[in-house]
C-alpha cells in the first residue's frame, strides 16, 4: 500500500519520525527499494537550515508545493531528496538521510561503484546516488503509483527510534529533529 497524501500534510517533525520503516521505491529502468532508517525535519520560513527561511527562490520554491511533491536539490555535489509536508504554501518537509537496501542492489553498487552494501545508502548523497535521483525529480507525487519515486507502507515497525540534532547544520533549533533506527547499520555516521 502506497502512504496517503494525507499521511504528509502534517506536522514535518511527526512525518519525519513516522517515515521510519516505509519504503522508498523507484522506478529506474528496474525497482529500487530501500526501508528508510534516518530523516530530518525543516521547518521553513522559522527554521534557519531550511532552504525556506530566506523566501521563496528558483531552488526552494518546491517547498511551497503539495504535501507528498519531491524537493531534490544539490548540496556539495550531491543531490538531496526531500518530501514535502504540511499545507500547499506553507513550506516544510522531511530530508531522507538513509535507507536499508531492500531490492535492486545490484543496480546500486553499480551506480554507487562499490560492493560494500554499507556504503551504498548510508547518506544523503549516496542514497541519491544509488537510487538515481537527480533535479529531474522535483516536483513529484510520492504518493501516486504511478510515479517514478514513491513510499510505500512498511511491515517492520519494531525499533527503536533514536534522535539528535540535524548533522552538518550550523544555526539549528533547539529540538530534535533528526530521527533513525536505533543501530541500524545504513543510518550515517
Amino acid at each position: 500500500m502506497i502512504l496517503p497524501k494525507s499521511f504528509y500534510e502534517r506536522d514535518p517533525a511527526v512525518v519525519a519520525r513516522e517515515l521510519l520503516g516505509n519504503i522508498l521505491v523507484v522506478n529506474d529502468n528496474e525497482l529500487l527499494k530501500g526501508k528508510i532508517v534516518e530523516t530530518e525535519a525543516y521547518y521553513g520560513l522559522s527554521d534557519p537550515a531550511s532552504r525556506a527561511f530566506k523566501g521563496k527562490t528558483k531552488l526552494s520554491r518546491w517547498m511551497w508545493e503539495d504535501a507528498g511533491s519531491t524537493f531534490v536539490y544539490m548540496v556539495h555535489s550531491y543531490w538531496l531528496f526531500n518530501i514535502i509536508t504540511e499545507r500547499k504554501g506553507k513550506p516544510s518537509g522531511v530530508l531522507i538521510r538513509a535507507v536499508e537496501p531492500l531490492e535492486g542492489i545490484d543496480y546500486m553498487a553499480k551506480r554507487r561503484g562499490t560492493d560494500d552494501i554499507k556504503n551504498l545508502t548510508s547518506g544523503p548523497g549516496k542514497l541519491t546516488i544509488s537510487f538515481n535521483i537527480n533535479g529531474d525529480d522535483n516536483g513529484l507525487k510520492v504518493y501516486d503509483k504511478d510515479s517514478r519515486i514513491f513510499i510505500e507502507k512498511g511491515e517492520d515497525k519494531n525499533f527503536r527510534i533514536a534522535t539528535s540534532k540535524r548533522i552538518g547544520v550550523r544555526e539549528d533549533l533547539q529540538e530534535h529533529l533528526r530521527f533513525f533506527v536505533e543501530g541500524n547499520k545504513f543510518v550515517s555516521r
